[in-house]
C-alpha cells in the first residue's frame, strides 16, 4: 500500500486496525531477542562430540606438547587448518584464542602505541581516520570510537564498498590508516564483494605507508546453500601487486563450534606476522593450544568444516526462508521498504526510510528486541533512519514466526504514523 496517497482520515482508521492486529499477535506473549547473531542451542550441540572425545586426542605434538608452554603462534595443525581456510601458507597465520575481534582490537592497540612495522605510532601522528563502509559491523565502529579514531562513512553498494568514493580519499589523505571490510556475506547486508572490488582494495594507491585493510572474513565458510558465493582471494591479488603487507585477514570458529570458546586466527604477510608476534611476546605466554588441538581433531580440514557448516545451514536456512516468505507476502509491490536476500552469513538487512527507530521501539515494547536502529553506522548515525539488522539465528522457528509478525505490524504502524505527521 502506498500510504502517502491515503487521506489522513483513512490513515487513522488503518492505524487503529493495525494496532488491534498487533495486540492480537502479542497475545502469544513470547519474548524474542534478535539483537545479536548468536548461534542457537541446536547449532551449539553440533560441536559437543568434540568435547566428549577430548581425552582421546594426542596432544604430544612434534613441535612440543600442546599442554605445555611454547608455540606462541599456535600449534602447527591449527596453523595448517587456517592456512587452508585463508588459502595462504601456515607461516602467514597466527592462531589465537576466543574471537577474532580480540585480535583486531590488539592490532589497533599495537598500531596506536608502537606503530606499524617501522612507521611512527599512530597516536603520535595527530588525528587518525578509518574508512567505514555502512551499513556495517557495529563492533568495528566501537573499536574506532574507543581509540578516538575518526570514522569516514562510505556507502555500501551491491558489489561492496563504493570504491569510487574510497580511492580518492585514501590516495590523498595520509591520516587515513585503514578500512573495515566484511567481504563475504557482509554484516548486515549479506553481500559478497565482487572480484573487481577485491582487486581495487588490494591495489588502490594509498597516501599512508602504514595503511591497513582489516579484512574480517567472519563468514568465509558460512553458506546457507550449496551454491556458495565465491570471494576472490585478496592475498593472491596483493602478492602480484606487491601490497601483501597491507592486508590483515581474520576468521574464527565462533559460529562453527562455540561462540567465544573456539579459536580465532589472522592471516598476513610473514613480515607482519613476525612483527605482531614480537608485540604478543610481552602480552601472553601463549594461546590455549589444548583447545586448538581439540578443534583440529574435530574439524580435521576444510572438507570437515564444510560438513559441519552444512549442519549449521540446515538449521539456519528455514529461518531465513521464513522471513523471505512472510515479508514477500506482506509487502508485495510496496516500495517504501526493501530487504536483503543473503545466501549466507547471519543477517538480513532491512531498510524502511524515516522510521527505523520507531519500528524497533514498537517491536521492543511487545518483547521483540532488535539491535538499536542506527547501530550499523559509524557513531550510530543513520541519516535516513532506515536500517534495521535482523538476526534470525538464535530464535526457534516458532519464535521467529512470532517476531516476523510483530515486525511486519510494527513497520505498518510506524509507516502510517510517519505519513500522518506529513499530512
Amino acid at each position: 500500500m502506498n500510504y502517502s496517497e491515503v487521506s489522513a482520515e483513512e490513515l487513522n482508521k488503518l492505524l487503529q486496525q493495525e494496532q488491534k492486529e498487533l495486540k492480537k499477535i502479542t497475545k502469544r506473549g513470547l519474548q524474542v531477542d534478535m539483537t545479536r547473531g548468536r548461534p542457537c542451542k541446536e547449532q551449539l550441540e553440533i560441536a559437543m562430540p568434540m568435547l566428549e572425545k577430548a581425552a582421546e586426542y594426542d596432544y604430544a605434538l612434534k613441535a612440543g606438547d600442546a599442554r605445555n608452554y611454547g608455540q606462541p603462534q599456535g600449534v602447527r595443525p591449527a596453523l595448517e587448518l587456517f592456512a587452508e581456510i585463508f588459502d595462504v601458507k601456515p607461516e602467514e597465520v597466527i592462531v589465537a584464542d576466543g574471537a577474532s575481534l580480540n585480535i583486531m582490537y590488539n592490532l589497533i592497540q599495537f598500531a596506536m602505541q608502537f606503530g606499524v612495522l617501522d612507521n611512527t605510532p599512530w597516536n603520535k601522528q595527530g588525528k587518525i581516520k578509518f574508512i567505514c563502509p555502512a551499513p556495517g559491523y557495529d563492533r568495528h565502529f566501537s573499536i574506532c570510537e574507543k581509540f578516538g579514531i575518526d570514522m569516514i562513512t562510505v556507502p555500501m553498494t551491491k558489489n561492496g564498498p563504493d570504491m569510487d568514493v574510497i580511492e580518492p580519499l585514501v590516495a590523498s589523505d595520509a591520516s587515513i590508516k585503514g578500512i573495515w571490510c566484511v567481504p563475504k556475506y557482509s554484516n548486515p547486508t549479506g553481500i559478497t564483494f565482487s572480484d573487481k572490488v577485491v582487486e581495487r582494495i588490494a591495489t588502490m594507491k594509498v597516501a599512508a605507508p602504514d595503511f591497513r585493510v582489516f579484512w574480517d572474513n567472519a563468514y568465509i565458510v558460512h553458506a546457507l546453500y550449496d551454491t556458495d558465493d565465491k570471494l576472490k582471494n585478496i592475498f593472491d591479488v596483493a602478492k602480484k601487486a606487491g601490497t601483501m603487507d597491507r592486508i590483515y585477514s581474520f576468521a574464527s570458529t565462533s559460529k562453527i563450534t562455540f561462540g567465544g570458546s573456539g579459536i580465532s586466527a589472522m592471516a598476513a604477510s610473514e613480515t607482519n606476522i613476525k612483527s605482531i608476534m614480537k608485540h604478543m611476546f610481552y602480552m601472553i605466554i601463549g594461546p590455549n593450544k589444548v583447545n586448538q588441538v581439540i578443534h583440529v581433531e574435530f574439524l580435521k580440514d576444510l572438507d570437515g568444516i564444510k560438513k559441519v557448516m552444512k549442519m549449521h545451514a540446515d538449521i539456519l536456512r528455514p529461518k531465513f526462508e521464513l522471513f523471505e516468505k512472510k515479508f514477500s507476502e506482506a509487502f508485495e509491490g510496496d516500495n517504501y521498504l526493501s530487504w536483503s536476500h543473503p545466501k549466507g552469513g547471519y543477517f538480513i538487512s532491512l531498510d524502511v526510510k524515516g522510521c527505523a527507530k520507531r519500528i524497533v521501539e514498537i517491536a521492543g515494547s511487545v518483547g521483540v528486541k532488535f539491535t538499536p536502529a542506527g547501530s550499523t553506522f559509524p557513531y550510530k548515525i543513520d541519516d535516513a533512519d532506515s536500517n534495521i539488522r535482523i538476526a534470525p539465528s538464535c530464535p526457534s522457528l516458532e519464535e521467529m514466526d512470532y517476531a516476523i509478525d510483530v515486525l511486519i505490524s510494527a513497520i505498518k504502524i510506524a509507516q502510517i504514523e510517519l505519513q500522518l505527521k506529513r499530512k
